[in-house]
């Protein structure tokens, strides 16, 4: 629970200062009250124990369950306060749990739900508060509860869809740099002695003297590596730190061979599926597009959002300033525009984005087909070079001998 900071003033009228801990502020005006003080100003404490700050962030698939047992619960009629309350019993989650609870203190309170699931945002996004304020204005908040979680759902099944997608090339990369390392450290270390006589003679083939010399750096300096692996990366980061640095890197992704198009196609698909969903739920478009924009995870494609944005306050239709975004693809700016000129943008939009989804996940097999006999032919090149370096030098021992 947070903390609240108050002033209060006893019955001799001395006021007095103090930190209580409380479900809500009214919670504290009882508590006062109690103890005879009359509150003069309560506020909760910056360094308040509640989740909203820096608590752990709620899963997404539980925060889905979450807006569909509501709904269900506000379908058959159970009011808001109530709801609140029974999720909140019966919730595992002790996080979730904590922070379903201090929201129903604070609608009790007279804070409307939406303003209460904002004062969360680790927890309830940006998309959620938005739509949940356009379901309560609209009076269609169990709606607009269902369709949150269907659209969370969906965000998490394409998302464990890639990670599924990449967990046999990540799982071969792991592996052909475990076999190195062990080639490497173990192997090829007990072959020196055998070529030593080779060495002083200055007859070892040159791929030999080269596995070896790596064999040993590895070894004896694994340290400087370290330091090296940690100073780039440390290095890295504060290079990405900088705005302009963020901007070019984004703009690379975007001009990646065949991965940059499966980006783009991920970033489009989230951008156009949150902004049709606000969209048919009553948000207006300006509003719609400032949340939608950052839903691209890239900075060169919220920029171009941003100033479409721009354009459409000043009454021009979205789809003309997209269109000068080099990065968005034709199509996508085609049926935008017949969205606006048909008046059904929310539904193209909707539609762009099962499009998007069923495109990129094409692209993404085919890029997986690819890729796994990459990595195999990868692996196996190098423990041929490893194998070859070690054999040269017993075939040339060999032909000494004979």
């Amino acid at each position: 629970m947070p903390d609240f900071t108050y002033e209060a003033l006893g019955g001799t009228g001395q006021r007095t200062n103090g930190t209580m801990t409380a479900i809500s502020e009214r919670e504290v005006v009882t508590m006062l009250d109690a103890k005879g003080l009359f509150p003069l100003k309560i506020e909760m404490s910056r360094g308040s124990a509640s989740i909203r700050g820096g608590g752990r962030r709620i899963g997404s698939r539980l925060m889905a369950t979450f807006f569909s047992q509501m709904a269900d619960l506000l379908r058959a009629g159970v009011p808001l306060l109530r709801c609140l309350e029974i999720l909140e019993k019966q919730n595992a989650n002790t996080a979730l749990g904590e922070i379903l609870r201090e929201v129903h203190g604070k609608v009790a309170d007279g804070t409307t739900l939406a303003d209460a699931l904002a004062q969360y945002p680790r927890a309830f996004n940006e998309l959620a508060v938005s739509m949940v304020r356009a379901g309560q204005e609209g009076g269609f908040l169990e709606d607009v509860l269902e369709r949150i979680a269907v659209f969370t759902e969906h965000q998490e099944d394409l998302k464990a869809k890639v990670i599924g997608a990449l967990a046999y090339p990540v799982f071969l990369a792991a592996t052909a740099f475990i076999v190195l390392m062990i080639l490497v450290i173990f192997f090829i270390p007990m072959f020196e002695p055998i070529f030593h006589r080779l060495s002083e003679k200055g007859e070892l083939p040159l791929l030999t003297r080269l596995l070896i010399g790596f064999s040993n750096g590895i070894i004896n300096y694994w340290f400087v590596f370290l330091i090296l692996f940690v100073g780039l990366g440390i290095g890295y980061w504060k290079v990405t730190s900088s705005d302009a640095a963020r901007i070019w890197i984004d703009a690379m992704r975007l001009r990646l061979p065949v991965i940059g198009t499966v980006y783009l196609n991920f970033a489009l698909s989230r951008f156009t599926r949150i902004l049709g969903t606000l969209l048919r739920n009553g948000i207006p478009i300006l509003q719609s597009l400032k949340i939608a924009k950052d839903s691209t995870g890239n900075r060169v494609l919220s920029a171009a959002i941003a100033d479409a944005a721009e354009h459409v306050t000043a009454g021009n239709k979205l789809a003309v300033p997209l269109a000068t975004c080099k990065f968005l693809p034709r199509d996508i700016v085609e049926m935008i525009s017949v969205g606006e000129e048909s008046n059904q943008l929310e539904k193209v939009l909707l539609d762009t984005a099962n499009a998007l989804d069923k495109r990129t996940t094409r692209q993404l097999d085919l890029m997986i087909r690819l890729l796994e006999p990459i990595m195999l032919l990868v692996m196996a090149v190098v423990i041929l070079i490893v194998v070859v370096g070690l054999l040269l030098p017993v075939f040339k021992m060999s032909k000494v001998v004979n």
